[in-house]
């Protein structure tokens, strides 16, 4: 596996929809991205359903930060990026995003395998029916089931994911509670990403303290794009205490 594309100290990524990230507002947040050194810059999204090449593209011309596929379709594939994403939707029972469309898209990614991170995705309710419950016909796991949560991330590890990400979904009313990141964080050996619903510099102070080590920040930098240089400062005051 490519070394880099695990997050091996806290670190924060953008995520950049193609749908939305364009004209002069894509371009000022890469250069926010790139001011506040950004780790990553992940592209993809659940309600992606346009070309996802020329934003890629777009990215690569504007900065040197590391470009992460995180597809949320079978359209979202490209082998241009320095690493993948291959999403495993555990907290679901929908065959086709458990295994069905990797299956697919396995042959299409089989020259680039050193770029592909196994990643088992948990959707977790946090206030409201987001977007990716609704088009992956799948229920999130209630936030007040730490229980659930760390069993299925404890079985994603088990069965061969080299990192756990916990989602609150595109639009969460609020942030994944520190007690499910810290309770799962505890149980597994694998890097801990958490996004959705961080729209505060507090709210990632906490997902950071429950044990959070990559934050991934998309809707909130979009409406309020100082979050990323907000979420960054927090980022490097933990590495300095190594």
């Amino acid at each position: 596996m490519k070394s880099g594309i695990l997050p091996s100290r806290k670190s924060v990524a953008l995520l950049l929809d193609p749908d939305k990230a364009k004209g002069k507002a894509l371009d000022n947040i890469i250069e926010t991205a790139v001011s506040a050194g950004v780790d990553y810059i992940l592209t993809g999204g659940s309600l992606t359903f346009c070309n996802i090449d020329p934003l890629i593209k777009h990215v690569r011309n504007k900065c040197s930060i590391p470009v992460i596929l995180f597809p949320g379709n079978l359209l979202q594939l490209n082998t241009s990026v320095d690493g993948i994403y291959f999403i495993s939707l555990i907290s679901g029972r929908n065959s086709e995003l458990l295994i069905g469309n990797h299956v697919i898209a396995a042959p299409f990614l089989k020259d680039i395998r050193d770029r592909v991170v196994p990643v088992g995705y948990i959707l977790i309710n946090c206030g409201s029916k987001t977007s990716v419950e609704y088009l992956s016909q799948t229920e999130a796991i209630p936030s007040d089931k730490p229980d659930i949560i760390t069993a299925t991330a404890l079985a994603g590890e088990m069965l061969g994911m080299k990192m756990i990400y916990l989602e609150g979904g595109s639009g969460a009313i609020k942030p994944i509670p520190s007690e499910v990141i810290r309770a799962v964080k505890e149980n597994i050996t694998l890097p801990l990403a958490v996004g959705g619903g961080l729209k505060t510099a507090e709210q990632v102070k906490e997902a950071f303290n429950a044990g959070a080590d990559l934050i991934i920040l998309g809707n909130g930098c979009e409406k309020r794009p100082a979050l990323l240089a907000e979420a960054c400062k927090i980022r490097d005051s933990y590495r300095k205490r190594k």
